[in-house]
C-alpha cells in the first residue's frame, strides 16, 4: 500500500525524479504506469494495479457517455516507464505540463501513488482541512 508525502529531488530540465524508497518499496517490478490524474496531478500505478483498475474502467459500457470520457481520460495520457537502478524516472512532457510541476510532491495514496506541483498540493490539503472540521 502506498503511504505517506515525499519531496523528491528534480531536475526539471531532465524531467527525472526519483521515486521515494518506501514508494519503491511497494512496487512488484521496475516498470510503473502514469496517467492523467484527476485535481491536476499525475497518477502512479504499479503493473498489477494498473490492471486491475483498467479492468473495472473497461467494465463501463461503451455506450455511455461518462464511461466513455473516463476511459478517455485515463488510456490517452498513460504512459510505462521503467526505473533506474537509483529509482528515478522521466515524466513524460504531456504529463509534467498538465500537472504543472516544477516544485513535486509524491504521496502515497493507497493503491496508487501521485505526483503534485507542491503548492497546487498545500491548496488540495488546506481546502480538505476546511471540508473534515
Amino acid at each position: 500500500m502506498f503511504l505517506g508525502s515525499y519531496r523528491p529531488s528534480f531536475d526539471l530540465k531532465s524531467r527525472r525524479i526519483a521515486l521515494p524508497k518506501k514508494i519503491r518499496d511497494e512496487l512488484t517490478t521496475s516498470e510503473i504506469i502514469l496517467s492523467l490524474g484527476f485535481e491536476k496531478c499525475i497518477f502512479g500505478f504499479d503493473t498489477k494495479t494498473w490492471e486491475n483498475e483498467s479492468a473495472k474502467q473497461l467494465a463501463g459500457a461503451l455506450t455511455e457517455r461518462r464511461s466513455r470520457s473516463i476511459r478517455r481520460f485515463f488510456f490517452s495520457s498513460a504512459e510505462r516507464t521503467n526505473l533506474d537502478d537509483q529509482g528515478r524516472f522521466v515524466i513524460p512532457g504531456n504529463l509534467l505540463a498538465y500537472a504543472k510541476i516544477s516544485k513535486p510532491v509524491i504521496i502515497g495514496a493507497g493503491d496508487h501513488f501521485e505526483i503534485w506541483q507542491e503548492a497546487s498540493w498545500q491548496k488540495y490539503q488546506s481546502n480538505l482541512s476546511k471540508i473534515t472540521k
